[in-house]
């Protein structure tokens, strides 16, 4: 069996994937920089039955998938999961379409209508790029004046990230929320985040801590996974009132910090599905 691993930079998660490959017997990895790709659309170059995506960049990433899938190779995960997950918005209509619980979500693309939009929604309220990770870019907005204020500087800096308001219920958090590890069917692993900043992404120093999976955390990340198309995934999920709600998903998961705390060789579930999941061609 011949895979492909798509990388940037090799953190310390795509080295815990590459020990747990090596470890596979008739496992033939062939190492992909998407900084060294040059692709030619009308002919695959590549002999590989799979690809494993780990690229940083989404972009890149996305774009690099759907090439491969033109030449017919299967990637984990596909490119309609990288195109939905790589987009909030689009998450968000995703998980709608299945009523799969979220916070409020409107999107409006002028200062008037993002006004007009955070207002129906009611403060506080979180302003977010639709593409993009690792906590940046957020905004949370306590009044009009600081709603005013953030919305200008949106339309002045002008950049794509900026010109998609994506506007969210703020949700109470208590200092705290869930990210669960979904691979294809099964829930394996969930932690929580915990913080004394509103901002609870372990990018931005949250520490991390064990959350046993109950089948609610379960039932509600699987169900999220589908509503995105399935595979590797991971599903923030916020503790509510009402319930547990999808925040986000992610499709390129972060799990070095996870691992010795939930227990779960997370990298061993991962490169099992994949091996799994690949026919050799």
């Amino acid at each position: 069996m011949h895979i492909g691993f798509l990388h940037s930079i090799l953190r310390k998660d795509e080295k815990l994937l590459l020990a747990e490959f090596a470890k596979r017997k008739n496992v033939e990895l062939e190492m992909i920089d998407d900084r060294k790709l040059v692709f030619d659309i009308s002919q695959n170059q590549l002999n590989v039955d799979s690809i494993i995506e780990r690229s940083i960049n989404h972009s890149r990433a996305f774009h690099a998938i759907r090439i491969f899938e033109s030449y017919g190779i299967k990637c984990f995960n596909d490119g309609e999961v990288a195109r939905i997950c790589g987009d909030k918005l689009l998450t968000s209509i995703a998980l709608e379409s299945q009523n799969v619980p979220q916070p409020k979500v409107m999107v409006a693309f002028t200062e008037e209508s993002a006004l007009e939009a955070i207002e129906k929604i009611g403060y506080p309220v979180v302003l977010k790029p639709a593409v993009g990770s690792w906590g940046r870019l957020l905004s949370k907005v306590n009044d009009k004046d600081a709603a005013e204020a953030i919305l200008e500087h949106k339309a002045i800096l002008g950049s794509y990230h900026h010109s998609i308001l994506y506007i969210q219920k703020y949700v109470e958090k208590q200092g705290r929320d869930i990210r669960s590890f979904v691979v294809g069917d099964e829930c394996i692993a969930a932690i929580y985040r915990t913080s004394e900043h509103w901002i609870t992404n372990t990018a931005r120093g949250s520490v991390v801590t064990n959350c046993p999976v109950t089948n609610e955390i379960a039932e509600l990340s699987i169900e999220a996974a589908k509503a995105v198309g399935g595979g590797i995934v991971a599903i923030d999920l916020f503790e509510t009132n009402e319930g547990l709600q999808v925040n986000e998903v992610n499709y390129t998961m972060e799990f070095k910090n996870s691992i010795e705390t939930t227990g779960v060789n997370i990298p061993a579930k991962i490169v099992d599905y994949v091996i799994n999941n690949t026919e050799v061609r």
